[in-house]
């Protein structure tokens, strides 16, 4: 066995099967970008072959440009970072003109992230995709990432995260202005009961995969001034921390749900980090803080990976997807 591949008789190295599916579309292999870490366009094409990757997935878009929190935006904490960048996005349409023209001509599989404040908003930026998916100007654009992680306007105590009212409402939205344009994947908060439910309920509402999980909520404090070190207050806890939460997230649906499409994300830093979202039932898995310290981590954790499949001897990657559920024994899944 070579390090990267087993060599047959004919002296033929073979690598891993890496290609993986989200439902119906079909990605090279399963790391992708995460939503917020790698900016609108190709920001990350000089330390990174996007084209290699799954796919990118951008920064979450708007009906309209948004501005976003005061800064400060972003601290460190011991174990990744807290956020609270606000969404600030300079709105599809510019998007479209501006930023996807350079990410595509580098190859890459895209997906689209979006967002509202209201079930309209949701509606209207996903009404703008879809005509420049209708008229041939979304290039690449294999999916929809719908970021549910926001303020309703219309329900001000509650995020559309927060309740699988709120999902629905939010899902229904995008589903009807894309008009199957695109399959929506449901980005779900850890900030629940139980976030089965809510993969249930994006499912019933149109939503082709989900994603698991977003960012927790968190705060930071200056003890000296008891003033809150960032500019939004409150902001979202990512990195390492919360990685053994998102593979609880991503075990407990895949045991609910065994036919639902699952991306996993949540402190994936190591090929080891990745298999492990995989082995808990994940399709595919997206890096994000880790981009923050090292722009090559999309990249050098897919290398790790297909190193990381041969030194175990697994030939494709579906060998991997749910292995936890075939060693326990004990899930109890539903049907959708």
């Amino acid at each position: 066995m070579t390090p990267l591949g087993r060599r047959t008789r004919r002296g033929r190295v073979e690598h891993p099967r890496l290609e993986t599916r989200v439902g119906d579309v079909v990605l090279a292999n399963p790391v992708m970008t995460a939503s917020g870490t790698s900016g609108y366009g190709a920001e990350l094409a000089g330390y990174v072959d996007l084209a290699s990757l799954g796919a990118v997935v951008v920064k979450s878009l708007s009906a309209k440009p948004w501005q976003g929190n005061p800064p400060p935006r972003v601290i460190g904490t011991d174990s990744g970072m807290l956020n609270s960048v606000g969404l600030d996005n300079p709105g599809m349409a510019e998007w479209l003109t501006r930023y996807l023209p350079s990410l595509a001509a580098t190859g890459a599989a895209v997906v689209a992230s979006v967002w509202g404040f209201s079930v309209g908003d949701y509606k209207e930026v996903a009404s703008q995709l879809r005509s420049a998916v209708v008229a041939g100007q979304a290039p690449r654009v294999v999916a929809v990432e719908v970021n549910i992680s926001c303020p309703n306007v219309e329900d001000r105590r509650r995020m559309f995260a927060h309740s699988c009212e709120g999902v629905a409402a939010a899902i229904g939205a995008t589903a009807d202005g894309l008009q199957g344009a695109l399959p929506i994947w449901a980005k779900l908060s850890p900030n629940v009961t139980d976030v089965t439910s809510m993969a249930a309920a994006a499912s019933a509402s149109g939503a082709a995969a989900v994603t698991l999980i977003n960012t927790l909520m968190g705060l930071a404090l200056d003890p000296a001034t008891g003033r809150r070190r960032l500019g939004g207050g409150g902001g979202g806890l990512s990195g390492p921390a919360i990685h053994p939460v998102a593979v609880r997230a991503v075990y407990d649906c895949r045991a609910a749900w065994p036919e639902l499409p699952i991306v996993g994300v949540g402190g994936v830093a190591s090929a080891a980090g990745a298999a492990e979202l995989i082995c808990a039932g994940a399709d595919a898995v997206q890096v994000g803080t880790a981009t923050f310290a090292d722009p090559k981590a999309p990249g050098r954790i897919l290398a790790e990976l297909l190193s990381w499949a041969d030194a175990h001897d697994i030939t494709d990657i579906q060998e991997l997807k749910g292995k936890a559920h075939d060693c326990d024994g004990a899930s109890e899944s539903r049907s959708l």
